[in-house]
C-alpha cells in the first residue's frame, strides 16, 4: 500500500472530535489532513512529522484540521472521529509514515521507522483518532 491520498478539501471533524486551535501556529506550510509535530527548537510551532526522521518529529501532535503558512494558526485534531478526505479500510490501524505529514496503514512501516500509531479507520470515511507516539523504532 501506500500513503493515503488525501483531499484537504474534504477533511472534516465529526461531532465530538478533539480539536485544539489558537495556540498553535505553522513552522511551516501545512495542509489540512497531514499530522504534525510541535518544534520544541522554533517556539513550538507545528512542522510535518515523518516517521523516519528524528524521535522529535515523529512524535505526533494531532491532524491539521486547516491549511496555513509559516506564522499562521493552525487547528489539530487530538482525538475523537475525522472525516480525512480519503478512501480508508475499516479496520486497519494508520500511522505516521516516512513522507512528512504523511498517514499510512501499519503495514508499511519499514525498519527504523518510529512507531506512531494515529488511528483507527471504523468507516471508509471515518478516522477514529487515538495518537500513540510509542517513540520505538520497528527493528531489523
Amino acid at each position: 500500500m501506500a500513503d493515503l491520498v488525501i483531499t484537504a478539501a474534504n477533511v472534516t471533524a465529526a461531532d465530538g472530535a478533539v480539536t485544539k486551535d489558537s495556540s498553535y501556529n505553522a513552522g511551516a506550510t501545512i495542509t489540512a489532513g497531514q499530522a504534525v509535530y510541535s518544534d520544541s527548537s522554533d517556539n513550538n510551532d507545528l512542522k510535518l512529522a515523518q516517521s523516519d526522521g528524528t524521535a522529535a518529529e515523529a512524535t505526533v501532535k494531532g491532524i491539521a484540521m486547516g491549511g496555513g503558512a509559516d506564522g499562521q494558526p493552525i487547528t489539530i485534531a487530538k482525538g475523537g472521529d475525522i472525516d480525512l478526505g480519503a478512501t480508508l479500510t475499516v479496520g486497519e490501524t494508520y500511522v505516521l509514515s516516512q513522507t512528512a505529514g504523511g498517514i499510512c496503514p501499519i503495514g508499511d512501516l519499514a525498519v527504523g521507522d518510529y512507531v506512531s500509531i494515529i488511528g483507527v479507520a471504523t468507516a471508509a470515511d471515518n478516522l477514529e483518532i487515538h495518537i500513540i507516539n510509542s517513540g520505538v523504532e520497528v527493528p531489523a
